[in-house]
């Protein structure tokens, strides 16, 4: 039995996007994976995201700039929340990306350190924290 280990402890590191498209946007679509120029209909529709972003990384970054925003993932463990606690400080997450609160943060340490939340992008944190901080999350 000491052989046994849980395979999900990993949390996903992509976000699943729904979107609707035309008929006739779907079948170009189809057309160019058929034709072999993408893998599938996913990797056309990320290579097109991407292409698109790449467009607008000047906005990006002056508006992050602006914003005093983070790119990219930011963990927050309770080493952190503690020494913000003991310094007596307080944290605004901003995050353009993926913001992730460690499993074993308390609902009562995170009320006590983080003022609020602003993620554009994802949050991952427990259940718990999420609905101690829902007043804070933007």
């Amino acid at each position: 039995m000491s052989n046994i280990r849980q395979l999900r402890d990993k949390q996903p590191e992509n976000e699943k996007v729904t979107i609707n498209l035309g008929f006739v946007d779907l079948g170009r679509i189809d057309l160019l994976v058929q034709e072999g120029f993408y893998s599938n209909r996913s990797d056309l529709i990320r290579t097109a995201i991407r292409n698109q972003l790449e467009s607008h990384t000047g906005v990006v970054s002056e508006s992050l700039e602006r914003h005093t925003m983070e790119l990219g993932l930011r963990d927050y463990s309770v080493a952190d929340l503690e020494a913000l606690r003991d310094a007596g400080e307080m944290l605004h997450v901003k995050v353009v990306g993926l913001a992730r609160i460690d499993a074993d943060v308390t609902p009562e340490l995170a009320r006590q350190t983080i003022g609020s939340i602003t993620v554009l992008g994802a949050l991952q944190a427990s259940t718990e924290v999420k609905k101690a901080l829902a007043d804070r999350i933007r």
